[in-house]
């Protein structure tokens, strides 16, 4: 396949994902009973957003502009990628630079998030039998030219060891956080709860704290996230939020709540699964320069950064950690 024809294989993928097919929708079904944090509608966002950002004519073409090396003919490397699990298709961008460049992909997928990830390759598979081996999914990963790997700081020591000596990526724990003024709409607040709630804040881009100015007011905030109160219903998330609450009230620490979510003050950039972390902020420049060498913070929110409920929608140069994969890739 040249450039041209996997752009227009992936303009079919994007259309398939966008049509919502009673195949499709058997597939959801499956990846939520096999996950339960992958419920129905955060699996449509997921879809949505790969559909619209990434593989929509425009942007996939004015992204493939940016790599004319992409077109070249180039002797096949074998590229192993461990895939993480925490929020839908999270392994797709990785594989979406794979194809693109022509090596040979065998992926490792997380035994949270495969049904969806195996079915785009089915699919692919189907329209397109002669691209079919260019993509393996493998329980391990032997003989590879080279590795991208995500997970946590301490899986990632162990990938650090085993893929030293090959080209590789390794990605750490990254999270999110936001930088408020108190002077924000209430436009701006709801799509923040998006950034905070969206996929339960299991995902990267997901806002897991607020820096705040002094004397801020929560009340409009917590009244933005209601619009996620019925995450409550939830059973795992339930109880996240119990065990949570149980411990603040165990440790007698202070705390706020709209019934959904708890607001703790806490200098930890992480938080657990219902809870959001808050620190007090009086110089916004000097702490816009702190987080920006922070290197656990993917994205930044607010007024002068990501704008409010676009960090869960990334777009194709959004590179995880900042590192441009499609590069990694026409480099080997």
């Amino acid at each position: 396949m040249n450039i041209a024809e996997k752009e227009a294989a992936l303009v079919r993928l994007g259309q398939y994902l966008a049509a919502k097919s009673p195949e499709l929708e058997a597939v959801k079904e499956r990846a939520y009973i096999a996950n339960g944090w992958f419920i129905p509608s955060f699996i449509d966002i997921a879809l949505d957003n790969i559909s619209q950002y990434f593989l929509s004519p425009a942007p996939l073409r004015q992204w493939l502009q940016g790599y004319p090396k992409a077109n070249e003919m180039r002797t096949p490397k074998t590229a192993g990628i461990v895939a993480a699990g925490n929020i839908p298709l999270v392994g797709f961008h990785d594989w979406l630079c794979g194809f693109v460049s022509g090596h040979r992909v065998k992926m490792k997928l997380s035994g949270k998030d495969e049904i969806l990830m195996k079915h785009i390759l089915e699919k692919m598979a189907e329209w397109y039998p002669e691209q079919a081996n260019q993509t393996e999914v493998q329980d391990m990963l032997k003989n590879c030219d080279a590795y991208i790997a995500t997970g946590s700081n301490n899986s990632a020591r162990y990938f650090n060891y085993y893929f030293a000596k090959y080209p590789h990526i390794i990605r750490h724990n990254r999270t999110s956080a936001a930088i408020l003024t108190g002077k924000e709409s209430p436009e701006e607040l709801s799509a923040l709860a998006d950034d905070i709630m969206l996929y339960f804040g299991l995902g990267c881009r997901n806002v897991t704290k607020v820096y705040v100015p002094v004397n801020y007011d929560f009340v409009p905030l917590l009244k933005a996230l209601e619009k996620y109160s019925h995450l409550v219903d939830h059973h795992k998330y339930k109880n996240n939020y119990d065990y949570n609450l149980a411990l603040l009230l165990l440790n007698n620490s202070p705390y706020m709540t709209n019934g959904s979510i708890l607001l703790q003050e806490n200098t930890s950039l992480f938080s657990p699964i219902s809870v959001l972390h808050y620190s007090y902020y009086i110089d916004m420049a000097q702490l816009q320069q702190e987080l920006s060498g922070e290197e656990a913070v993917q994205c930044l929110v607010g007024q002068a950064f990501t704008p409010f409920g676009n960090a869960q929608q990334p777009s194709l140069t959004d590179y995880a950690d900042g590192v441009d994969t499609m590069k990694f890739f026409l480099g080997l």
